[in-house]
């Protein structure tokens, strides 16, 4: 994961993906449940943490 988001669900999903996702649906790819917005916020301190692990291994 190197874009990681935050959906309206509360769940984190990879940019490119969950925006291809919304392209054709309002669901949570999770949760099955409607999204009432699209807006993704940046999830900087998941990507923090991958960048982290990747360095360490």
């Amino acid at each position: 994961m190197s874009d990681p988001v935050m959906a309206a669900d509360g769940h984190s999903y990879e940019r490119s993906a969950i925006e291809r996702w919304l392209a054709t649906k309002s669901t949570s790819p999770m949760t099955g449940e409607a999204l009432v917005q699209s807006f993704l916020a940046p999830n900087h301190t998941l990507r923090r943490q991958i960048r982290d692990a990747l360095c360490k291994n």
